[in-house]
């Protein structure tokens, strides 16, 4: 889920609010739930799925995060999204829920290109693509 987009202006970061921290256990900014519903009208495969969000063994770190559209399975956590009108509901396993924890998920473009950017507390180090992390 990357472009290489260099004319595009980057949209400023907006953080999560301490609140919305607090009552969510993953927090997507405004500029990621745009994006994830842009994906989700522009890609056949993932219309009427929802974004599933996990982490998995690899990466220069360890573990890496992954992203796809996906349907709920019974063991999933589903996390509520929305910002003023805009809403997505997030899917993360068991497993990954404890990596994910207090995580802010952010989309951001600049000039070397796009693509979901994860701020993880739970990190005690991240590789230098900031694709993968370790703890």
């Amino acid at each position: 889920m990357s472009s290489n987009t260099e004319t595009q202006t980057p949209e400023p970061h907006v953080p999560a609010s301490p609140q919305a921290a607090a009552e969510r256990p993953v927090v997507f900014t405004a500029a990621a739930i745009r994006k994830v519903i842009a994906f989700s009208e522009e890609h056949e495969q993932a219309q009427g799925k929802n974004l599933r969000l996990f982490v998995q063994g690899g990466g220069c770190s360890g573990f890496e995060y992954g992203f796809t559209f996906d349907e709920k399975k019974d063991s999933d956590n589903l996390i509520m999204q929305s910002e003023g009108d805009l809403q997505i509901e997030v899917l993360v396993d068991s497993f990954s829920l404890p990596y994910l924890q207090g995580c802010v998920v952010d989309f951001v473009e600049d000039f070397s290109g796009s693509g979901f950017k994860v701020e993880n507390p739970n990190a005690t180090g991240t590789c230098g693509c900031g694709h993968s992390f370790a703890t």
